[in-house]
């Protein structure tokens, strides 16, 4: 059995595919398979992909790459990875970003030394010529990280966090296709169905904040309509599972997606 499944959804990523696929397949864990997703990505970027995975011959057989015929966007990508993911742990990789060398391997341990469902880390926004350490906070319980990631104190990016597959899989969790805006809200779903949860202070995964084509750095009114749709599954879910028990952080939630518009000067 694998340890980890690691799935990469790619959409025109030629720019940075290569150091993304060079850091995956060097890591130090070697019961790992990688699932790539090619989203109908219009360019070169699938190309690089087989070259770079070609340099690599005692991880050709652990390499998945699964063409969508026409683009889906990313969470359906992500769930397409999850339905052929056969790990015990699920780690979602973005294809224009890259991870230190060791990153699996140290948070796989620490999800089996402590028991944990999820596992995240500290991360780096990197820019062309710098790069910005973000330290995330410590929290002993599921519960309390979820208040923390609905209240601003912690992220809930998918990538600095490894997962329990069967946390998915018990649960019924899979990401919004068609609703990319806000798709990463789906980890405190997983958070809010977790028995233990353990953290890493150290960064392993590199953010680059570069692509100005990439979807988190546009905005569009379809945004606005995703964002909101994104927003009211996570509310509805958790006053499901926890009635009126989370009311106060799910109103910080609410104010703290629509913050950046509320500052902004396009009325």
């Amino acid at each position: 059995m694998m340890k980890v499944s690691v799935i990469i959804p790619i959409y025109k990523v030629e720019r940075f595919i290569e150091r993304c696929v060079v850091s995956l397949m060097e890591q130090t864990l070697n019961e790992v398979e990688y699932i790539f997703v090619d989203d109908a990505s219009p360019d070169g970027s699938v190309n690089i992909l087989r070259e770079v995975v070609g340099r690599y011959s005692s991880r050709k057989d652990c390499v998945k790459i699964i063409t969508h015929r026409e683009n889906k966007g990313l969470p359906a990508a992500r769930n397409t990875g999850l339905a052929e993911a056969t790990g015990e742990y699920i780690f979602h990789c973005d294809s224009d970003d890259y991870v230190e060398l060791d990153m699996l391997e140290s948070l796989y341990n620490k999800a089996k030394e402590c028991d944990a469902d999820v596992v995240w880390c500290d991360f780096f926004l990197s820019f062309e010529t710098n790069e910005r350490y973000m330290k995330q906070p410590s929290y002993s319980t599921p519960t309390d990280a979820l208040k923390a990631m609905l209240s601003g104190a912690m992220k809930y990016n998918v990538w600095n966090k490894l997962v329990k597959r069967s946390l998915y899989v018990d649960n019924n969790i899979s990401f919004p296709a068609g609703y990319g805006m806000g798709e990463d809200m789906t980890m405190m779903m997983l958070f809010a169905n977790a028995r233990k949860v353990a953290y890493v202070p150290r960064a392993f995964y590199h953010y680059v904040k570069l692509n100005t084509g990439a979807f988190s750095q546009t905005y569009s009114d379809r945004h606005l309509v995703e964002l909101k749709h994104n927003v009211q599954r996570i509310v509805d879910y958790m006053q499901v599972k926890f009635g009126e028990g989370l009311e106060q952080e799910l109103a910080f939630f609410k104010l703290d997606v629509k913050f950046p518009f509320l500052i902004t000067d396009d009325s």
